[in-house]
């Protein structure tokens, strides 16, 4: 199976390397790297280019449209049977791509999601599992996903037929990733959990993603946009 991963990146010049290098190890000749640069301000975009030339498909977003709008133009111009959501600054384990696949193929899942290990900036270990770090319960339902979202995109795979159920994402959404999962529940689609953490999550200021710690006002205004989102869902 053709593999596709996407990634959105924004001032990444000092990880991408470190990412992409971790990601294309793993990687066919005839698998594919989607790049959506979301008007880096640094030489993220050249350094890419240079590093490896056409193996990795670049393109850059005419304005600043944000880590959601660009992952969405990462999935719609994957090709690949399997498509995996990617960070600019996380490290994948040599073995995370042979161990997603399998749940694929052996499992005949839908999605797949992985655990990770929580590192900071230097890489030191803060927690070697990112779902006790953050108290996740991946099998908890819609519901219980809409007030705590227990997916992480970059710890994520899915196949191409999902693409038309979750493009595009709904406008008043504030979490792609929570999204793809509620939309797999809604649809009764397989999910399968791999316990293994695949990667090394990095938590640090730079993150396009991750906690955010915001007013419970705004949380409630959020989850609210998302329960009227995946209500109204009739795909």
């Amino acid at each position: 199976m053709k593999k596709s991963v996407c990634v959105a990146t924004y001032n990444g010049a000092e990880f991408i390397v470190r990412q992409l290098d971790s990601v294309l190890k793993q990687f066919d000749h005839g698998d594919e790297v989607i790049v959506i640069d979301d008007c880096s301000k640094d030489n993220t975009i050249e350094i890419i280019k240079e590093a490896y030339g056409n193996r990795v498909q670049v393109h850059v977003n005419e304005k600043n449209l944000g880590a959601i709008k660009s992952f969405e133009r990462a999935i719609s111009f994957a090709t690949g049977d399997i498509l995996f959501l990617c960070d600019q600054d996380d490290i994948w384990e040599d073995n995370k791509v042979a161990t997603v696949m399998k749940a694929f193929e052996e499992q005949r899942a839908d999605l797949v999601i992985h655990d990770a290990i929580v590192v900071n900036g230097n890489l030191t270990v803060m927690n070697p599992s990112w779902n006790d770090y953050n108290h996740n319960n991946i099998n908890q339902g819609i519901v219980g996903n809409i007030f705590k979202n227990a997916f992480t995109g970059a710890f994520m795979a899915f196949k191409k037929d999902l693409i038309p159920a979750i493009l595009p994402f709904p406008a008043e959404i504030e979490m792609h990733d929570q999204w793809i999962a509620l939309v797999c529940m809604k649809k009764k689609k397989k999910i399968v959990f791999i316990q293994e953490p695949l990667m090394k999550y990095v938590r640090h200021g730079g993150n396009v993603t991750g906690i955010k710690k915001r007013p419970l006002s705004a949380q409630l205004k959020g989850r609210l946009k998302m329960i009227k989102a995946i209500a109204g869902y009739k795909r």
